[in-house]
């Protein structure tokens, strides 16, 4: 089974891909688009050119990539950024994927992603593409959302993997600190957080107070999270 996780940044999609990956019948690739999204937009990042310089530029080569065949018996959890899905990147192949979306409420993205990145945009938070991305597969993709995983990891993930038919391992509920093998190059200025963790965080407190252009920007991804977020898993 192959397993396509659409996220947006700061938005526990680090944790799960351990999560899976810490699974003795998985693999996983991290944000494989992300040297293509940067080549195509220009977008200056952290760690910009090293992340051009690990990756294929060139999305049908990544495209090929994520749809050649695994080992009788191997899944492949696909950590994706939505926001990289940007013109000229193909979306067809998403189709034959199980996908899977991640989201979290737009206040909480905002606030950790804003510490990280400058000012960010609407079309780089992930949830104008989430929702796209969400139609494309005609509404049958699942929909998790983070704060139900850090209120109950094992009773979510029990529910995902039973909804998209793929057996229970305890193991997606722990794993060792520290990098794991997985890690883009990226990993050095992002994943200090997940390097720490050992599992899933506890429940989040209240939502974070934001002024000014970050509230702005919160306010205008609202309305794509919670299109989401009406159909997410539950238990």
């Amino acid at each position: 089974m192959k397993i396509a996780c659409w996220s947006g940044p700061r938005n526990l999609s680090t944790a799960m891909m351990y999560a899976f990956d810490n699974r003795p019948d998985f693999t996983a690739v991290d944000e494989p688009f992300y040297a293509a999204y940067l080549a195509r937009t220009g977008r200056v990042h952290p760690m910009g050119d090293a992340i051009l310089a690990a990756q294929p530029q060139d999305p049908a080569e990544v495209v090929a990539k994520l749809a050649a065949p695994e080992p009788e018996g191997r899944h492949v959890w696909q950590k994706h950024m939505a926001q990289h899905m940007v013109p000229g990147v193909p979306r067809d192949w998403i189709r034959d994927m199980a996908n899977v979306f991640l989201i979290r409420h737009p206040a909480r993205v905002v606030a950790s992603f804003s510490a990280r990145y400058d000012r960010p945009g609407l079309d780089e938070i992930g949830f104008v593409q989430q929702a796209e991305l969400y139609e494309l597969t005609g509404g049958t993709a699942v929909v998790i959302d983070a704060a139900d995983i850090r209120r109950d990891p094992e009773g979510m993930l029990r529910a995902l993997c039973d909804a998209i038919g793929l057996g229970w391992d305890p193991s997606v509920l722990a794993w060792r600190a520290g990098p794991r093998a997985v890690d883009g190059v990226w990993a050095a200025h992002w994943y200090d957080a997940v390097h720490r963790s050992t599992g899933f965080a506890g429940a989040e407190g209240p939502l974070p107070d934001l002024e000014g252009d970050a509230a702005a920007l919160a306010e205008a991804a609202l309305p794509y999270y919670e299109r989401l977020h009406a159909r997410r898993l539950t238990v």
